[in-house]
């Protein structure tokens, strides 16, 4: 597993490694969201966001310490509450989603994080580009690539999570990529994104990109959108280059 997000590999390490320390966090953050009055949530979130932002400067992301747990607990607090669970940083490296004001929320899922924490025992997790995945595929590897999904529309212009943009010019070199592991390597490949005829039917963006390979639209479920009625059951892409006839298929985020 390897992702460009820093703070995201940090939390999947703590999750591996130290599940037990990070619920006694988690745990607490739970206790003072649920007694905090409602409106004042979001001075509570604001107060963690600061935090978080100011914290960044004191974590080596390259050694496991302790103050990787209680950041790893600030990364799952804001998830839980920001505004969809969106993450997304501004050009200076900071996290700038705004509270969700939400009534409840699940930021203390004891069950959950101990199963992943158990997947997470036979993985190996990297801070590491895409491409970082090359010398490991062999034929008998399968490889999932989830990049910054293509904008469909001019409104949904989020194109970074990392601090650095992922636009068409690096979708392209995706496919180059994509395209260099089918040859080179043999291995099983699948890649999702957005689907932009769900705007422009005639967008063929993918269809150039993924020439000669298989292209399936599937149905997904979306709640990020400012807009609410445009949330729920949306078309996305699944790329392979390898024959796939799925069945009912459901993606929920």
């Amino acid at each position: 597993m390897s992702d460009l997000n820093k703070d995201l590999i940090l939390t999947y390490k703590v999750i591996q490694q130290s599940p037990n320390d990070l619920l006694n966090f988690l745990e607490q953050y739970q206790k003072n969201y649920n007694q905090t009055e409602q409106e004042k949530r979001n001075d509570l979130f604001l107060a963690v966001r600061k935090h978080f932002n100011l914290q960044r400067f004191e974590i080596n992301y390259k050694k496991l310490s302790d103050n990787w747990i209680s950041r790893a607990a600030q990364f799952i607090f804001l998830n839980k509450t920001c505004f969809n669970g969106l993450f997304r940083l501004n050009s200076k490296g900071e996290f700038n989603v705004p509270y969700g004001k939400y009534k409840t929320a699940m930021i203390f899922d004891e069950p959950n994080i101990l199963a992943v924490s158990k997947v997470l025992q036979n993985a190996e997790i990297h801070y590491a580009d895409y491409s970082n995945c090359f010398d490991k595929v062999d034929e008998n590897t399968f490889v999932y690539f989830d990049p910054p999904y293509r904008p469909i529309s001019q409104t949904a212009s989020f194109t970074t999570y990392t601090g650095t943009e992922f636009k068409d010019r690096e979708q392209l070199q995706l496919a180059q990529f994509f395209r260099k592991l089918d040859r080179e390597k043999g291995a099983k490949l699948m890649l999702s994104n957005s689907d932009p005829k769900n705007e422009n039917p005639e967008d063929d963006f993918f269809e150039k990109a993924f020439e000669d390979y298989h292209i399936f639209s599937v149905s997904a479920s979306r709640a990020v959108n400012c807009n609410g009625e445009k949330r729920g059951k949306i078309n996305e892409l699944l790329i392979t280059n390898y024959q796939y006839e799925p069945q009912t298929l459901a993606i929920n985020f």
